[in-house]
């Protein structure tokens, strides 16, 4: 693994208090280039760390691979000096699909969704009709429980307040993972990433994340096979629209014992005398 933090010399100013120079550490943001086979996937910008499982949520996302024995070896290229190229190679197959082929920069702040519209996922092939059929029921409590439980995995937040974190959940206890990243949507792919190697059942968990909720987010849950997905900022309008077209309860402004759910309402369970 490569750092996932590094340490730079800032003047701090405060306009009351005057200047000061201190050692500043901050979240590391170093490129990854995913190949299939031979052919570039895509060049993502992200923290590094459990790239293996992040590259697994990505071609999962996308709708090349189902499932962990579709990829016959993930690896890092010997050719290269550092740990920034990671060669996939699949099963039955050389390279990328014809239908993914692509070859794209992707900054952190960006999605890698893929896809341009919610009718592309519905069609995948590997989508299976997604978690629209889970008859799952989480009460609101545990909903209410999940930005704490988010927050005290996230170990390089604490040190650099610059990275997202995404976590997956059952019904009651700790995370059955954490995964941390400059891009939003590489930590969701890494905790993705790791529920498909595990071979984790997804269908009665619940995606947290520490971001707002976009389209492309709502793309990888429901290619996931997740049926809720929590977020502690707001929704986009596509994101509210894709959850409630791909089966998935979207609930936005997870604060405190306040939330607002933007779709399949009827997943939340709220306690009698409630308010």
């Amino acid at each position: 693994m490569g750092r996932i933090t590094s340490r730079h010399k800032v003047l701090r100013i405060d306009l009351d208090h005057g200047e000061s120079r201190r050692v500043e550490t901050v979240a590391v943001e170093e490129p990854l280039e995913i190949r299939v086979g031979d052919d570039v996937l895509t060049v993502t910008m992200r923290t590094p760390g459990h790239d293996i499982e992040l590259a697994h949520g990505l071609l999962q996302a996308e709708g090349i691979i189902t499932g962990r024995d579709d990829v016959q070896v993930a690896r890092y290229c010997a050719d290269t000096e550092q740990m920034n190229v990671l060669q996939v190679l699949l099963r039955g197959t050389g390279g990328v699909p014809a239908t993914a082929q692509r070859s794209l920069i992707s900054h952190g702040g960006c999605g890698l969704c893929g896809k341009t519209s919610i009718d592309a996922i519905t069609q995948s092939p590997a989508f299976g009709g997604g978690p629209a059929r889970s008859d799952l029921r989480v009460p609101a409590e545990r909903i209410a429980q999940l930005p704490d439980l988010l927050r005290a995995g996230q170990d390089v937040f604490e040190r650099t307040g610059g990275v997202h974190a995404a976590g997956l959940f059952g019904l009651e206890g700790p995370a059955h993972v954490i995964r941390e990243d400059i891009g939003r949507h590489n930590a969701v792919d890494k905790v993705t990433g790791w529920a498909l190697l595990e071979q984790l059942p997804t269908e009665d968990k619940i995606l947290m994340v520490s971001s707002r909720a976009s389209f492309e987010i709502v793309q990888k849950t429901a290619m996931a096979g997740i049926g809720v997905l929590a977020c502690v900022s707001a929704p986009s309008s596509l994101a509210i629209e894709a959850a409630e077209e791909l089966g998935i309860t979207l609930i936005a402004y997870t604060r405190g014992r306040r939330m607002t759910v933007c779709s399949h309402t009827g997943r939340v369970v709220v306690p009698a005398g409630a308010g």
